[in-house]
């Protein structure tokens, strides 16, 4: 639909017409000085290479990534009589033996096997490390001068550039989105001054040698059950502009060049069997176009998603380099407004850069790691994490990059009926907690945190939401089966609570958190009846499936089922007796107030069944939870908090949470409690680094600007003071298939433009007065 309104009528919309030039400027990380770590390195990756550059002078090490890299293997981990205890474990739980139902749990209904832990379950590895080691003719390179060293998100380009002895060397990075290769063009200003060689390795499973002028690295990784798991290969090449190249075993050896372009080919067997060719002729087509050509394809190509949204918030600090820029934002955020737009984008760019249609997903890391065994096997966690990581796609137009979650989900369901039938006797399909790429929906391997149900019922909310806005009702119908086979899963497995009368789900929990039993025995458990994100996902999933079989015209019988089960289910929040929304069913008293989870209230966000407006005294409560639970954690908690105040109407809390999360940090130690922050090349710290905090951030900034979860359009819902002077919006995406504009001065919307490619009517909400305008087709 294309709408377009203003106000005044005879405002001018020109800004909003190209990407500002207060955003254009400041849409760079630059650095004073080559990374002394992996997290001031700077991300680079075309949805299915990564490559971090750390732009050193004498010796520089390139980490570099496939998204398709994974240890282990497909594997049935199914307790196939793990449904014989269903009717033991439910007593139990009904009975208040919460305990003992956990224990039970942990011996007889988790997975087969070590799970997670074992290594068939695998993990994202990294791909390894390209080194370069320069010679300067006997200067000394630790004296260079007028170092720079930068990433642009405008082009997805890095470079670096530093003087070494009178001569000016500048190097410049980027993961092509043309031929998909890595290019790396380093250059000398004055002739035959490039020496250096350049090697590629791997800590395990990895041979390196060289077949005349190119350098190979190929391997297997290792798949948990005859070691003969995943194979990868690598090919190096160069191209001179004067001087030589020569190789050894295991390098190439360049000498006298003015200019070096390196191409980096990389590919693996999963899901293509000629991986090898495929390879090679991603190299051979790289190399025969000019640099220019494949650089400004490149470009090309990332700017027909990168360039859809802009955002100008005010004066930005972008001079000072962007580790110092951290510092000093922390301590005097009002002084920099360039800062959030930078860290928005960066999200965007992280988005383009992770995934792609017809791969996979980013993971927790994205694309990025540089370990073998990446924290928390690098794998899809299904209790917020993986979700997280796709919150600000679809507002953020870049709608296609939800996608490859959606194929992830769809290659679940087979393995997620069977675990439903060995574990609840169930109809439908199921998934836990975890994920791999090999389609594991079996619980986890311990119950305290492994048995939580709620992902396959989440990762439905992130498949719906493509629907939701865009309206393709193709989509919608290739989507049908997977969230009616989750509501049928649900619909199946509830139970009668004799005391609340509420039909629940039993055995349940809430993400990884435990709580006080009340019998005064000082024990604590996991394990309960119709934890709260249950009964809000239930509710959710139920009516997106009525609605899709109402907009489809299917299954009229199934859809009364639900509507019925809609009337049978615990509502969205219960309100404690100290006036916060329950986390269980039973106002149980919570182990850890502070915990890094805040499940409960996914009824605020991503579901609308919490609203400021609409649920006041819900609304209410939830800010009261919100307040107990502290504004600390990790970053990807701090994350959610921030786009549960967003929801809630609160800007100046969900700023102060922006803040929170951009303290800057250096730590990479794993951390479950407070402690979050954003490392010098902006990636978020768990820590260690998890790029949902990333994610997570920039949908709650889309968040604070447009809204879109109540049936209209809502602009600057939750404005801070400190973005209200003046500001302008191009492109963001509104549920409905519609693209917003807009701009505002003094915490007040002055003009704004609404388009779509359907034209009909939508309600917006502009300065607290509903209206409602009419599209013109684009």
């Amino acid at each position: 639909m294309n709408f377009k309104k203003y106000i005044p009528a005879a405002a001018a919309f020109l800004l909003l017409s190209t990407v500002s030039i207060a955003q254009k400027k400041a849409l760079n990380l630059h650095y004073d000085k080559p990374a002394s770590r992996w997290e001031e390195t700077l991300a680079l990756g075309n949805g299915r290479l990564g490559m971090m550059p750390d732009g050193g002078v004498s010796d520089e090490k390139i980490v570099l990534n496939d998204i398709t890299l994974w240890s282990g293997s497909v594997q049935d981990a199914n307790n196939y009589d793990a449904y014989k205890k269903l009717p033991e474990i439910k007593a139990l739980l009904l009975a208040g033996k919460n305990v003992e139902a956990q224990a039970l749990i942990d011996k007889d209904f988790v997975c087969k096997g070590p799970g997670s832990g074992g290594k068939q379950w695998g993990c994202f590895q990294t791909l390894g490390d390209l080194n370069l080691k320069f010679d300067y003719n006997g200067a000394d390179a630790s004296k260079f001068t007028n170092y720079q060293r930068e990433l642009s998100l405008d082009n997805a380009i890095a470079k670096s550039i530093y003087t070494v002895n009178g001569v000016t060397y500048k190097r410049e990075y980027f993961t092509s989105f043309g031929n998909d290769v890595d290019v790396i063009k380093l250059s000398a200003d004055k002739p035959g001054k490039l020496n250096f060689s350049i090697g590629i390795s791997r800590p395990e499973r990895s041979k390196t040698t060289t077949i005349g002028n190119t350098l190979q690295m190929e391997g297997r990784l290792d798949n948990g059950t005859d070691g003969n798991g995943m194979q990868y290969i690598a090919n190096v090449k160069a191209r001179l502009t004067g001087g030589t190249l020569t190789s050894t075993d295991n390098s190439l050896v360049i000498k006298n060049a003015t200019e070096v372009i390196i191409y980096i080919s990389a590919t693996t067997d999963f899901k293509s069997p000629n991986f090898k060719t495929k390879m090679a002729k991603n190299l051979t087509d790289a190399m025969l176009r000019p640099y220019a050509a494949e650089k400004q394809e490149h470009i090309s190509m990332f700017q027909k998603l990168f360039n859809r949204v802009s955002i100008n918030l005010g004066d930005d600090n972008s001079a000072e380099a962007t580790d110092q820029r951290l510092i000093s934002f922390h301590k005097a955020p009002a002084n920099d407004k360039g800062l959030p737009v930078l860290f928005y984008q960066f999200g965007r760019y992280l988005s383009i850069c992770s995934t792609r249609v017809g791969l996979l997903p980013p993971n927790l890391q994205g694309l990025w790691a540089n370990e073998v065994h990446t924290p928390w096997n690098g794998d899809y966690h299904l209790d917020v994490n993986v979700q997280m990581n796709h919150f600000p796609v679809e507002v953020s137009n870049l709608s296609e990059l939800n996608l490859p979650l959606v194929e992830l989900v769809r290659g679940m369901v087979k393995n997620g009926e069977r675990t439903a039938k060995a574990y609840y006797n169930a109809d439908g399909w199921v998934a836990h907690v975890i994920t791999n790429v090999w389609g594991w929906t079996e619980p986890g391997e311990s119950a305290s945190w492994g048995v939580t149900k709620a992902g396959s019922g989440w990762l439905c909310s992130n498949i719906w939401d493509h629907y939701a806005f865009t309206n393709d009702k193709s989509y919608l119908k290739s989507i049908y089966p997977i969230l009616k086979g989750s509501a049928q899963f649900y619909n199946s497995i509830l139970v009668k609570d004799p005391k609340s009368g509420y039909m629940v789900t039993a055995p349940s929990s809430s993400p990884e958190n435990s709580f006080m039993m009340p019998d005064g025995s000082g024990n604590h458990a996991s394990i309960c009846i119709g934890a709260t994100i249950d009964n809000q996902i239930m509710r959710e999933l139920f009516a997106n499936v009525i609605t899709a079989s109402e907009t489809l015209g299917i299954d009229a019988a199934f859809r009364a089922q639900l509507k019925k089960r809609l009337t049978e289910i615990p509502p969205a929040g219960i309100i404690s007796k100290d006036g916060r929304i329950q986390e269980w069913l039973e106002d149980y008293k919570e182990t850890e107030p502070q915990h890094r989870h805040i499940s409960h209230l996914y009824g605020i966000y991503p579901a609308s069944e919490i609203t400021a407006d609409g649920t006041p005294d819900l609304a209410a409560a939830a800010k009261k939870t919100l307040d107990v639970r502290g504004d600390d954690g990790p970053s990807w908690s701090i994350a959610y908090k921030l786009l549960f105040w967003a929801r809630l109407h609160d800007g100046n809390r969900a700023y102060k949470l922006f803040t929170e999360i951009m303290k800057p940090t250096t730590s990479t130690g794993i951390n479950y409690g407070a402690g979050g922050g954003i490392y010098p090349n902006l990636l978020s710290a768990g820590p260690p680094f998890q790029i949902d905090g990333n994610f997570g951030t920039t949908a709650g900034i889309a968040e604070m600007l447009i809204q879109s979860h109540e049936g209209y359009i809502n602009l600057i819902p939750a404005i801070p003071d400190s973005w209200k002077a003046s500001g302008d919006v191009k492109g963001l995406r509104a549920r409905g298939n519609f693209t917003v504009d807009f701009k505002w001065k003094d915490g007040k919307v002055i003009s704004y433009r609404v388009t779509s490619t359907t034209p009909r009517k939508v309600k917006v909400k502009v300065n607290g007065v509903m209206k409602e305008v009419m599209a013109q087709k684009v």
